[in-house]
């Protein structure tokens, strides 16, 4: 099983990222998909989690109107587009099928 990140980068607060997540080693379309991130000194949180097979979507109150989670089952990925971006969203970004994490992604939203 592995999960790749990739997408971050430095961006001023009010822009976008879109951050991939590219899978392989399991049954990629039975597996709900979520977004974590991890600031420093902070404990890891949910970001976003889009269910399998029902697309139910989690989403955290502090990034709800601005993040957004798909999938592309075709390339066996999930992203995570987002916008208007805060200082207070600089983490480590992490997606994970639940049983597995990937080796992460630095945002840092600083003007």
């Amino acid at each position: 099983v592995q999960l790749v990140e990739s997408g971050g980068g430095l961006v001023q607060p009010g822009g976008s990222l879109r951050l991939s997540c590219a899978a392989s080693g399991f049954t990629f379309s039975a597996y709900g998909m979520s977004w974590y991130r991890q600031a420093p000194g902070k404990e890891r949180e949910l970001v976003i989690g889009l269910s399998s097979p029902d697309g139910t979507i989690t989403i955290a109150e502090s990034v709800k109107g601005r993040f957004t989670i798909s999938r592309d089952n075709s390339k066996n990925t999930v992203y995570l587009q987002m916008n208007i971006l805060k200082p207070e969203d600089t983490a480590v970004y992490y997606c994970s099928n639940g049983f597995q994490w990937g080796q992460g992604t630095q945002v840092t939203v600083s003007p």
